[in-house]
């Protein structure tokens, strides 16, 4: 055995495979995307005889018959013909409470004739449901290591671990045995397939037969394999049919023979009954209410005193640099621009953690499948269906994936309108800009002891994003000519109690995530934003310095106690008017007044139209831009809180007033102020088109929307 060996992970949709992954390679674990297509790579690395080996976590799929681009990567990958992604032992997942439908997939994947090893998991919800297995009878009938796993619980996770390393250091060729007789689906298409080419399994000849044309082969060896097909009247659709009954027919005989099942008329389950309480019509909706709700009460509760003890050590690290090093130009690069405008960003980590934390518990518990059940018939009546509610929920966290996730809806019309207004799901970067901005004019104030009438307005501010999108769907399904049947089948998960470990490992990864990709963006912005913000043309930086010294000679010509007394205020105000004057003269100053007429009608200052601008590369940059923005004119110690509640006007009024504020907010709900996911929306409508009107739409609607609330709540 060495490194190079490569584990493919596969399994039909929720059978726990996930779980499995996790709990394999823990925290060694990279997200990418396979070659060529915007499919999520999870890669992991795991030990096997103390030698690491890679774990690659394949989309979920039902059958070897893919119809949706995540089911045709796994489908690939098995095939062996991506050019890439290469695998040499496949461990299969099967839910034991469900084995009929998952021994499906596994007697294809073993009629392929690699190694496999099949992990049962849900064992104990079988064990509930009166479902008894004999594993070494299905052991023995399969041909192949069966072993029973708990990954929630680490149960079975060596003797997996055992079974793998067996199989890598006992042999690699293609021996176990069939699981049915192939070749006389087909036998003289295959038969000359193999003439061609031997190596393959009868099973992968049928399959070559059938989709070839989507494999990267060579023109000669498609040729061939058409020829193959036209000289033996290949028929697919036949062939697929008499396969999958050939297979539930055996599929069936061994389920009598090595698996007990209760009798069904027995007593509902128990999701059964959670399900009539959760997805009734009337008290299911009440209950996902209820359940929006608390997730974002916790998100500012809960985030509180992390919040206040990150900002308190990111306030004294700047007093303790501010005293240390000496007065230059990088001591004011670093104290300014980069711990500044991190320290704006990092202070947040706690909410994106409890946000995604919360996130994964719904996925957990089996409850975020019942959202998209209840919200189907709303969908409808917008353009969309059931399945479109994944992406949006995933949009919460980040409208990249999010859109990436749409991929799942086979309706092409809907796919396209699921695109289109996930955007308006207020993603975690913008959580940063309703946090400081609802702390500055929104009190915190409880009502009845719980209520927190600033977690309510952060709730009014998502639930504003959710009608949005549905209102500009009913309006962009009647400009999008697409005509397609639309079906929604949707499998139901058991609920399931939360795994926590699996909770908090995805709070860890996501808070990362954040950090890093957040703090790539922000450390070229803040660098960059110093600059702009401390130089500017000569001229006028000259004027601006020359009457700071002339104002300081005054001083310094000034000797009496009494008048040095009031000096020592005079010079604090003086200093202070120089960093504004020399911010408002610097390059940035410049950009933020050209752009400050066309976005004084909304309530903003020019500042604040600098942070529009940085944000575009990624929303959580306000944040940033408005901390280095204010450390440059700003160079007392106080938080960037205080610094924006003490913010006024030439005229003395408030910059960040309450309507200021609100506009601001629903600038931000509404806005397209992300590049990355401008970008993948055209990757993945292969156009400018809609990305463009995606663009024009939203921020056309943002300036209206943010100007209206501008003026009714001045």
């Amino acid at each position: 055995m060495n490194a190079g060996i490569h584990i493919a992970l596969v399994g039909n949709p929720n059978s726990g495979k996930s779980s499995l992954f996790n709990a394999l390679t823990g925290m060694h674990q990279k997200v990418s995307n396979f070659p060529g297509v915007t499919v999520d790579k999870k890669t992991g690395i795991i030990q096997l005889a103390g030698q690491p080996t890679t774990l690659i976590d394949l989309p979920g799929t039902y059958s070897f018959y893919p119809k949706r681009e995540d089911e045709w990567v796994a489908y690939k990958v098995l095939m062996g013909v991506d050019e890439e992604v290469k695998t040499d032992l496949i461990l299969l997942i099967a839910d034991a409470s469900n084995l009929k439908r998952n021994l499906l997939f596994c007697s294809q994947i073993i009629d392929l004739k690699i190694p496999v090893v099949l992990a049962l998991t849900m064992n104990d919800l079988a064990a509930k449901k009166g479902i008894k297995i004999d594993i070494a009878g299905l052991q023995e009938d399969l041909g192949i290591p069966v072993v029973a796993i708990d990954a929630r619980k680490n149960k079975g996770l060596t003797e997996l671990k055992t079974a793998l390393t067996n199989i890598i250091q006992t042999t690699r060729s293609k021996n176990q045995q069939s699981f049915i007789d192939n070749k006389k689906l087909a036998p003289a298409a295959i038969d000359a397939f193999k003439k061609l080419y031997p190596t393959h399994s009868d099973y992968a000849a049928l399959h070559y037969l059938m989709h070839h044309e989507a494999f990267p082969l060579e023109n000669e060896m498609q040729e061939q394999i058409e020829q193959i097909e036209i000289d033996n009247d290949f028929n697919h659709t036949k062939t697929q049919a008499q396969e999958i009954l050939e297979r539930y027919s055996h599929i069936g005989a061994l389920m009598k023979r090595r698996v007990k099942e209760p009798d069904p008329t027995a007593k509902k389950k128990r999701s059964e009954k959670l399900d009539s309480i959760f997805l009734d019509r009337v008290g299911g909706y009440a209950i996902l209410l209820s359940v929006l709700f608390v997730l974002f009460q916790s998100v500012f509760w809960m985030a509180k005193f992390p919040m206040d003890g990150i900002e308190w050590i990111f306030t004294n690290l700047t007093a303790y640099l501010n005293t240390v090093l000496p007065n230059v130009w990088w001591e004011d690069l670093l104290v300014n621009g980069l711990v500044a405008g991190i320290g704006g960003i990092v202070v947040f980590v706690p909410q994106i953690m409890i946000l995604f934390g919360l996130i994964t518990l719904l996925e957990d518990t089996g409850y975020m499948a019942r959202i998209s059940f209840l919200s189907d018939k709303l969908m409808r009546k917008v353009g969309l269906n059931g399945k479109s509610v994944m992406p949006m929920i995933s949009g919460f966290a980040c409208a990249v994936p999010a859109i990436m996730s749409a991929r799942n809806i086979e309706n092409k019309k809907e796919r396209l309108l699921t695109i289109m207004v996930t955007p308006f799901m207020s993603c975690s970067a913008r959580l940063p800009v309703y946090t400081i901005l609802i702390s500055l004019v929104i009190d915190d104030t409880m009502y009845f002891g719980f209520l927190s009438l600033q977690g309510l307005v952060m709730m009014g501010l998502y639930l504003m994003g959710i009608v949005m999108a549905l209102l500009a769907s009913m309006v962009l399904k009647w400009f999008i000519n697409i005509k397609e049947k639309s079906y929604f089948i949707l499998e139901l998960p058991v609920y399931r109690a939360p795994r926590w470990k699996n909770i908090g490992t995805t709070m860890i990864q996501k808070a990362g995530i954040f950090v890093r990709d957040a703090g790539k963006v922000i450390i070229v912005i803040s660098i960059l934003l110093w600059f702009l913000s401390s130089y500017g043309p000569s001229a006028s930086m000259q004027k601006v310095n020359e009457n700071y010294a002339a104002q300081k000679l005054v001083l310094a010509n000034n000797n009496s106690s009494a008048i040095n007394n009031e000096n020592a205020k005079t010079a604090k105000q003086i200093e202070k008017e120089y960093n504004s004057q020399k911010l408002e003269n610097s390059y940035a100053g410049i950009l933020g007044k050209k752009i400050e007429p066309m976005i004084a009608p909304m309530g903003f200052d020019w500042k604040i139209g600098i942070a529009l601008v940085t944000s575009f590369a990624a929303r959580e940059v306000f944040v940033g831009t408005m901390a280095t923005l204010y450390s440059v004119e700003e160079s007392d110690n106080s938080s960037l809180r205080e610094k924006l509640k003490a913010a006024v006007r030439p005229d003395g009024t408030p910059v960040y007033s309450l309507a200021a504020a609100l506009s601001l907010m629903v600038f931000y709900v509404l806005a397209m102020q992300c590049m990355s996911t401008l970008a993948v929306v055209k990757r993945e409508t292969q156009s400018w088109k809609w990305p463009t009107i995606q663009f024009f739409m939203m921020t056309g609607l943002a300036y209206l929307m943010s100007w209206a609330v501008y003026v009714i709540a001045k």
